[in-house]
């Protein structure tokens, strides 16, 4: 017999749908800017759920991650972008949470190194790091914020490591992935769209 669960996971289907309708053309406009693979990821569980990706031309760069992958959300830059801003009892709910079983590995991390990660992302407001994937890549990601400061989904950029010092990416990369960020939240508000896929 079908159940209200049914109705709930088509009406957070059709709400992802719409947040990637939203975020595509944002997302080709800062890969056009940055020249670099630019995600949106929203929290699903305990890990981030990849739900649009646009590449720089035919580029293919580090892991081949698609819309759909997950990866555990602590072990992901954008999943720190997230948790950062979450209020502490969900964030504590969010870490308690066993990550599904995939292709990605889990990284044992100490709650001490997962702490003093999101207090670097609060103090900045962004999350940039060498992927911990072992594929080279340096990833930047900004929280996209509603009107309370609740993180509804994040952006990311990625770039080989050997291609810029962190300093450089942040420079070169960040002013974008922030209005981006911003210009994603306004559509989320716009739209209605903001209950479906909280």
């Amino acid at each position: 017999r079908l159940t209200l669960k049914v109705t709930d996971l088509g009406l957070h289907a059709i709400g992802r749908a719409d947040l990637r309708e939203i975020a595509r053309p944002i997302l080709r406009s800062l890969v056009g800017e940055v020249n670099e693979a630019a995600s949106l990821g929203v929290l699903d569980g305990a890990d981030i759920l990849y739900i649009e990706r646009v590449r720089a031309g035919l580029t293919r760069i580090g892991v081949d991650i698609r819309i759909g992958t997950t990866i555990p959300s602590f072990w992901s830059t954008i999943g720190e972008a997230m948790l950062a801003y979450l209020p502490p009892a969900e964030l504590s709910r969010v870490l308690a949470l066993k990550p599904r079983p995939g292709g990605f590995p889990h990284k044992p991390m100490m709650h001490d190194e997962i702490d003093k990660s999101l207090q670097n992302v609060r103090d900045n407001g962004y999350a940039l790091r060498d992927s911990y994937f072992g594929s080279g890549l340096r990833v930047l990601a900004v929280p996209v914020l509603d009107v309370d400061n609740y993180p509804l989904a994040a952006v990311s950029v990625a770039v080989p490591q050997m291609q810029v010092t962190p300093k450089e990416f942040r420079a070169n990369a960040l002013d974008a992935v922030q209005r981006a960020a911003r210009d994603i939240a306004r559509a989320i508000q716009a739209s209605g769209a903001v209950s479906a896929i909280a």
